[in-house]
Order: structure tokens, then C-alpha cells, then sequence
């Protein structure tokens, strides 16, 4: 198959993407390289790939109508994995305009592209945080998500909407994917996990937001890869899918297994808690596991090592 990638150079989309190749498919990179964090992760990202050829990459905005169509004139594409948005909860909040700019109106592009160039198949990103704070745990499927508290999480609620109504009017296979909290080599520099190892490693205060007892679903990135495969080879119609690894992991169990496997006592900088965080996240796979076969393997405590791991082998060329 020839998958096209958005966010390709991103944490998640460049794992997905070297997977895919390792299994023979061809792919189709698109990323805009955002300023949101340094050049150099994404761009070390694509290190163990981007000479493959069976891999093409353009950068380039999915906000760009030409150069998407370009792409798809340029290549026939069986499928599209679509993971290119602006992330976060907390700065969603300051930068509400370019959220739904990117996630919304550039979605929307990309669904118009597909149907211009008869493409109908799709995997969509779609994120835990639509479901709020949702006093029912764990998190399904058939719990009601119009209750969002974040300008990122409405992004991903109208994201799935958006494709519900093109696999309506179009025909569209469109599988929805609700990521919980991924981590593991090659994380975003901004999210917890590694900048809790980079702030512990180089002896400075973690920010520790309310009491500690704030909880996540937090899912290997290996797991989501597989979630995503297995979703690739289930296309067809409309559906929604939690990919998570069905366990929660507290705020101060978290940090105490990131000491554990740096070998150093973190300093915590106690704050309240922040506008738009949710309490508490937690993924019902049974959904995913009957109808993908979708069967996560890997606990917190390896999965921390694992990244700690590769945070300490990467560490010297992205910041020093």
C-alpha cells in the first residue's frame, strides 16, 4: 500500500511511518516542521528513515490547499493516517484561532483533497481529552463527549464530526482513533514524561501541578503503532475506537518512576491545578480489542526505562 502520513516527523507519525516501511508499504510524509518545538527532534525523528526509497517527504501545511493537491497529484494514495495538529491542552488555551485553524480548517482540506482524488480511506487522530472530565471511568466509546474543556479538545470533537459527515455524504472508511497520553522514545519535548526526565536529570524544580493524585492512561508508542495497524486493516465505514492501555498511572507514582530510572530524587515545584487539565484519564478497550484485535502490551515501569533509555542516548545531540 502507499500511505500518506500527516505529521509524519512528529513523535507518533514518525514511529507509525517507520513501521509501515519496515513492512514493505510505501509512505508519504507531510509535515510543516511547526515552531512549536526545535527543528532538531523532528528532524531526528526521521533519522532511521528518511533515505528509504520507498519514503518521499514534503514539507509542507495541510492549512495549504495547492501544495496538499499537489501531493495527491503527484501520488496514488490507498490510504491517508491523518496526525498532523496543533498539540496541547494548555496552550490551546492561549492560541484558540490557530487551533482550529490548523486542526479544523486544515482537516478539512485534507478530507477535500481525498474526495477530489477518489481517496476514501482514512485513520484519524483523535485524542482522550474529548471525553472531559467524565465523572464514569473507565472512558467509552458510547459516553457522551459534548462536554469538552479545552480549545484542543473541541479541535478533535469537530475532527471527528468533520469525518463522520464525509463517510456519510462520500462513502468514506473513516476509523477515529482516541490516543490516551503516549509516551516512549521520541516523546515531544513538552509533555510530562520527558520534561520531567530532562527537569530531574539536570537538577531543576518539576512543576507539580494540585496534589499528586491527578490520574492518566498513559500508553506506550509502540502500543499505539500496533492500535494503528491493526485499525489500518479494519477500514471500513464510520467508527470510534479508544486505543489506551487500560491502566492509570497517578502524578506522584509517575514521577517517582521516572526517579527510579534516572537514579536521582526530583525537587517539585507544588502548584495549583491549571485551567483545562482534566482529573483524570482511563481507556475501555474492549471496543478495540473485540473489533481491531488491538492487545497493548507494555506496563509503566518499562516503558519508563525504555524511554529514559532512549532520552539518555539522544540527550547529548538535542541539547547540548
Amino acid at each position: 500500500m502507499k500511505i500518506l502520513i500527516t505529521g509524519i516527523a512528529g513523535f507518533i507519525g514518525s514511529h507509525v511511518g517507520e513501521r509501515l516501511l519496515s513492512l514493505g508499504h510505501e509512505v508519504v510524509g507531510v509535515d510543516n516542521f511547526d515552531a512549536f518545538y526545535a527543528r532538531k527532534f523532528k528532524e531526528n525523528n526521521l533519522r532511521s528513515f528518511r533515505d528509504s526509497e520507498n519514503f518521499s517527504l514534503y514539507e509542507t501545511d495541510i492549512r495549504d490547499k495547492e501544495q496538499l493537491r499537489e501531493v495527491f497529484a503527484q501520488h496514488k494514495i490507498d490510504a491517508v493516517i491523518h496526525l498532523a495538529a496543533k498539540a496541547g491542552v494548555r496552550p490551546s488555551i492561549e492560541r484558540i484561532e490557530e487551533y482550529y485553524d490548523v486542526n479544523i480548517n486544515g482537516t478539512l482540506n485534507l478530507l477535500e483533497c481525498m474526495r477530489q482524488n477518489g481517496v476514501v480511506n482514512l485513520l484519524f487522530a483523535s485524542s482522550s481529552s474529548v471525553y472531559g472530565n467524565n465523572p464514569k471511568v473507565p472512558f467509552s466509546e458510547e459516553d457522551i463527549v459534548d462536554n469538552p474543556i479545552s480549545p484542543y479538545a473541541a479541535t478533535k470533537k469537530s475532527g471527528e464530526l468533520l469525518c463522520h459527515v464525509y463517510s456519510h455524504l462520500y462513502g468514506f472508511n473513516i476509523t477515529c482513533l482516541r490516543f490516551f497520553t503516549v509516551f516512549g522514545p521520541r516523546q515531544r519535548p513538552d509533555l510530562a514524561i520527558h520534561l520531567f526526565t530532562r527537569l530531574i536529570d539536570t537538577d531543576r524544580n518539576v512543576p507539580f501541578y494540585g496534589d499528586g493524585t491527578t490520574a492518566r492512561d498513559y500508553t506506550y508508542v509502540d502500543d499505539i503503532v500496533d492500535g494503528v495497524l491493526c485499525a489500518l486493516n479494519h477500514l471500513k465505514g464510520f467508527h470510534v475506537y479508544n486505543l489506551g492501555e487500560s491502566r492509570i498511572t497517578r502524578l506522584h507514582e509517575l514521577i517517582t518512576l521516572i526517579e527510579n530510572a534516572l537514579g536521582k530524587k526530583a525537587v517539585l515545584d507544588k502548584r495549583p491545578m491549571q485551567p483545562g487539565d482534566v482529573e483524570k484519564t482511563y481507556a475501555d478497550v474492549t471496543r478495540a480489542k473485540t473489533e481491531l484485535g488491538y492487545q497493548p502490551k507494555y506496563d509503566m515501569e518499562t516503558g519508563i526505562r525504555n524511554f529514559v533509555a532512549w532520552y539518555q542516548s539522544a540527550k547529548s545531540s538535542l541539547y547540548e
